[in-house]
């Protein structure tokens, strides 16, 4: 059973470690976009710092995903990029709106399985010396 609950987690991790290098190091020819998509694109690439934040976050969220450590603060990293691939894809070039989903249910159904992690972000007015906070936010589930 551990082997089937790594999967989503060793996948989307994969998924972030290693796309942003097949793009850094163009080992894979880029699929022609529409206007609208080569616009942005170029637009990120032309502030001379998006393009690398936004593969270092890719890389960084992925490592500690696929290795199995800090997987909640991995998830919290990768889910901008997540929400912004998908919007992407659904706007701009809806070619790829099929991975885009694959990859938005991989975030989600790893995000289920920590769901308890992020239990102290969903708490409207925590009281920090509460020993109920202290015991939500620092004890592993």
């Amino acid at each position: 059973m551990k082997i089937v609950r790594a999967i989503p987690r060793i996948l989307l991790g994969l998924v972030f470690a290693v796309m942003p290098w097949m793009a850094i190091l163009h080992l894979v020819k880029n699929p022609p976009m529409p206007p609208a998509a080569q616009a942005f694109i170029a637009a990120l690439m032309k502030t001379g710092y998006m393009m690398p934040l936004i593969w270092g976050t890719e890389i960084v969220g992925g490592v500690l995903v696929v290795l199995g450590i800090f997987v909640p603060f991995g998830l919290i990293l990768l889910a901008p990029v997540v929400v912004n691939i998908f919007l992407y894809h659904a706007y701009l070039d809806p070619s790829g709106i099929p991975l885009a989903i694959f990859v938005c249910l991989l975030e989600l159904a790893v995000a289920i399985q920590y769901r308890h992690s992020f239990d102290a972000l969903f708490v409207s007015a925590p009281v920090v010396d509460s020993p109920a906070f202290v015991r939500t936010a620092a004890a592993p589930r």
